[in-house]
């Protein structure tokens, strides 16, 4: 069976965080009914996977499962080479609670420091799972390859943005046209797949 979404379908966007619905609505052509999991009540899972997929696919299946509606979830966040990889699947955790990026930035570089690495590369990952309730899952992964600037610049974007600068590029996710980075963002490159999947 191939698993295809209508046009008009309602989906939950399992997020607690209003302002990825325009974004996510976009990025799916505006095809569907968005209505996100905080809207409905849901409480949010613990992330308990050690994977951006598996997380992704953790929360779209408790989305779907609790509503009864198909759901779909995103995993993103940084991985620096010189970390290891970190931060990683804890990028939104090194923000702490009042989701300070402005402090996890800073983390970074003072990470990067500690590690006497010339070594700047770093990718951001993002993983999207739709779930349908109590039943199959698709999950997809889009990446987009850069390097680390410090001190950070630009005011777009969220997150991480104003210190990455993606390869071929001299402006960050922080300086760059909201469309300019949706056109080659993990994000856009993580739809284009899901998008490939689900669409009719």
């Amino acid at each position: 069976m191939a698993l295809k979404l209508a046009m008009g379908t309602k989906l939950v966007a399992a997020t607690h965080n209003p302002g990825k619905v325009p974004e996510i609505a976009a990025l799916l052509d505006g095809r569907f009914e968005i209505v996100t999991a905080g809207q409905l009540g849901l409480p949010e899972p613990e992330e308990t996977e050690s994977t951006f997929v598996g997380n992704a696919l953790l929360k779209a299946r408790h989305a779907a499962d609790l509503s009864g509606l198909p759901a779909l979830a995103d995993d993103s966040g940084l991985s620096v080479t010189a970390l290891d990889g970190a931060p990683g699947i804890f990028s939104a955790r090194w923000a702490g609670p009042t989701k300070d990026f402005a402090m996890a930035m800073k983390k970074v570089e003072e990470r990067l420091e500690e590690t006497a690495s010339d070594d700047r590369s770093a990718w951001f990952t993002s993983a999207l799972a739709v779930a349908w309730p109590n039943g199959p899952a698709v999950v997809v992964e889009g990446r987009v390859d850069g390097t680390l600037v410090f001190p950070g610049r630009g005011t777009r974007g969220f997150g991480y943005d104003p210190i990455f600068v993606p390869e071929g590029h001299a402006l960050t996710f922080g300086e760059m046209e909201p469309a300019a980075k949706d056109a080659m963002s993990h994000r856009a490159r993580a739809f284009a797949k899901l998008k490939a999947a689900l669409f009719d």
